[in-house]
């Protein structure tokens, strides 16, 4: 399948890059020269797009059934007259108290059997029939009166979903939901594999979800219950948007992911949604040192991306300073603020919006920080580096809409990892996925080479490369998929610890690494489990063909395997597997296969991955040599490129670009580039390509 260069707008009423933050004009009803101020303030900052009413349910419906529309009227009109459009949400993140006092069915049961008490956000169960009802009035209320409104561009559907409920709607829409699945208790007992400790269930009324104080040591069950909390709380996503789409199926609709949370399976919301958004809190300067954890923001940036085959996505919450919730609320150094913003969209996005706007006067998030202090000027440093951030996107408006168009893919599995991490061997001090999949799109990042995040469901067919560390479950046709894409000619990397077991999580009888031993052309008899501070070598054999000498520490799991038509590259060097093999590539049809059987330095990870990026034939977005700290994206209209240059680091870096660079112009100067290019600290530059 071949991507679109170009995608349209989220909006056609708003073309170009929004730039804006969640308003809360409910918290000032009492400070009625606040919205004039504010006002004022948006357009000085170039916002032109707020989110709006995302906790806002008692102020819509401050008693069950009366419901008080005229402050949100006026708050529409007046910032569509001032230039603002809206993504309105829907306000099922946190209920009322009148609700959760007349009804507390509503209200979510613990893992541990007792019921929740009114407060916090999404304190609420999904499957409870009256909160379902309620949700759907109050939508049904806002589609019917603001569906047609010209401010509102898109629904925000609730708010950072998240968290499950183990009362006994849920208990028996899980049930259910095994039923279906299953269809028999005998197939549900052997894929959970019951029969170990006398597990057996004789009655589907026997079958509770995980809990601390009865069962969580079947694997299978463990497993299922994450699908179903996922399936469920799609299913209420789709009964939120249901009555927004029966008034108005133009107006988009999206709801605002958290990073790569663990609890829900992010892929699955895909379909249901017209546009992914999600919200970034990176703890910029803690450490000082930046470059990983810009190389992990990018690659989270990049999988949202991913949910919607390479569309633009929308930064929903970002901070233009700090947060009050991380364990350090480090300040934004200058420059940072508006840097973080453009790497958004070099990967992809085409907002910047931030929580919040304006700085609420009390309760959690009061020191959190906003556009607007508690001074409420256009004076601070934070503003005007907000509006310096609104200056750029306008001059950046062209870029909306482009595609960034990888060649390359690295799989990273939300029920792979659900698995992996419940798996109880063979280091339960730390798997480490997430680190794992990081320390494999670092090489990508540090490069200058786009990559797309996926799932095991891909298509794999339009990459020349495919790394799949610690792919621990194979679910069925993933294998073949991959084996397919192999032998058309692709290059696959996977790593140790891969092919375990099937999705009930039973491991896969014949040895390891299961159904990909054919295409891998290796088998594993063992992995051994280091201790912290434990480590073994691999060291590589030369001559080879991808020109690697020397040796590399290994670390944490190294594993035992035997070769079968592979190639041995590399071996370990001590312990009694000593001249075992350590890394292998087998020829498989048109394409390679490579196993990387230990988990190694990351000096490892970016000297081999280096060298099979070169084999693949996989061009950087610059020719030039990057310093470290600096990384380089690019999107594409198919006429042009947008070349982005990012310098993480506090210091000034040079950039020397090679003759064939020629061409760049400076979109934000005008000016042709240089062979030498200066980047300050936190500094970027973005360039126009055309493309002959």
């Amino acid at each position: 399948m071949t991507e679109p260069v170009v995608f349209p707008p989220l909006n056609e009423k708003a073309p170009g890059l929004l730039h804006g933050a969640d308003y809360n004009p409910e918290q000032w009803k009492d400070y009625p020269h606040i919205f004039e101020e504010d006002l004022k303030l948006m357009k000085k900052a170039k916002c032109n797009v707020m989110s709006v009413g995302i906790f806002s349910w008692v102020s819509l419906e401050p008693e069950e059934g009366r419901f008080t529309f005229e402050w949100m009227d006026e708050v529409l009109d007046r910032l569509y007259k001032n230039g603002v459009f809206v993504f309105l949400a829907t306000p099922s993140g946190a209920r009322p108290a009148w609700l959760s006092q007349k009804y507390p069915e509503v209200l979510r049961v613990t893992e541990r059997r007792m019921r929740n008490l009114h407060g916090f956000r999404h304190n609420h169960c999904y499957t409870s029939p009256k909160y379902r009802e309620k949700v759907s009035i109050i939508n049904t209320e806002l589609a019917e009166r603001y569906s047609q409104h010209p401010a509102v561009i898109g629904w925000h559907i609730s708010n950072e979903y998240g968290g499950e409920c183990h009362c006994d709607y849920c208990q028996d829409a899980f049930r259910a939901w095994l039923e279906t699945k299953y269809k028999s208790l005998d197939k549900l007992n052997h894929d959970w594999w019951t029969s170990f400790w006398s597990h057996t269930y004789t009655d589907w009324s026997q079958i509770e979800s995980p809990s601390p104080v009865g069962e969580n040591m079947v694997h299978g069950l463990n497993l299922d219950w994450k699908r179903f909390v996922t399936d469920q709380t799609v299913d209420f996503l789709k009964h939120e948007v249901k009555p927004l789409r029966e008034k108005n199926p133009k107006i988009p609709v999206t709801t605002n992911f958290m990073g790569d949370y663990e609890g829900l399976n992010y892929w699955k919301f895909t379909e249901i949604l017209d546009i992914i958004s999600w919200d970034a809190y990176p703890d910029w300067h803690v450490p000082r040192d930046g470059s990983k954890l810009a190389a992990r923001v990018g690659l989270l940036h990049d999988l949202n991306r991913s949910f919607k085959g390479g569309q633009p996505f929308m930064l929903m919450e970002s901070t233009p300073s700090m947060t009050n919730w991380q364990s350090y609320s480090k300040l934004k150094r200058p420059g940072m603020h508006l840097l973080s913003s453009i790497q958004a969209i070099a990967h992809g996005s085409d907002t910047v919006q931030y929580f919040q706007w304006r700085k609420s006067r009390g309760s959690s998030e009061k020191f959190h920080g906003a556009v607007v202090g508690h001074d409420g000027t256009d004076k601070t440093r934070v503003f005007k580096e907000v509006q310096k951030t609104g200056e750029t996107l306008e001059k950046l408006y062209e870029i909306s809409g482009t595609s960034v168009q990888p060649e390359a893919a690295i799989i990273y599995d939300w029920e792979n990892r659900w698995a992996l991490k419940d798996a109880q061997g063979p280091r339960n001090i730390g798997m480490h996925y997430e680190e794992t999949v990081e320390e494999h799109y670092r090489p990508f990042w540090e490069k200058g080479i786009p990559a797309d995040i996926v799932d095991m469901e891909a298509d794999f067919s339009r990459y020349k490369l495919v790394i799949a560390p610690m792919l621990y479950m194979i679910r069925a046709g993933a294998a073949e998929k991959l084996e397919q894409f192999v032998k058309d000619g692709g290059t696959l990397v996977t790593t140790y610890w891969s092919g375990i077991v099937n999705e009930s999580d039973l491991c896969f009888l014949g040895g390891f690494p299961g159904p990909l031993k054919n295409v891998l052309g290796i088998y594993s008899e063992e992995i051994d489990s280091l201790v912290d501070g434990e480590t073994n070598a691999v060291d590589f054999k030369t001559p080879n063909h991808l020109g690697l000498t020397g040796s590399y520490t290994a670390k944490e799991l190294c594993d035992l395997i035997h070769l079968e038509t592979a190639e041995a590259l590399a071996a370990y060097s001590n312990d009694f597997y000593a001249g075992t093999p350590a890394l292998t590539v087998n020829q498989f049809g048109k394409g390679k296969a490579y196993y990387v059987a230990s988990r190694n330095c990351s000096i490892f990870q970016l000297d081999f991955l280096s060298a099979v990026i070169s084999e693949t034939s996989l061009k950087p977005v610059l020719n030039a040599d990057l310093p470290a700290g600096v990384s380089a994206q690019k999107r594409t209209n198919g006429q042009e490129e947008f070349i982005f240059l990012m310098n993480f680091n506090e210091s000034e870096v040079y950039i020397e670009l090679c003759r064939d660079n020629n061409g760049l112009t400076d979109m934000l100067s005008g000016k042709m580039s240089e062979e030498r290019i200066l980047l300050e600290p936190y500094g970027f530059k973005v360039f126009r390509k055309g493309l002959s």
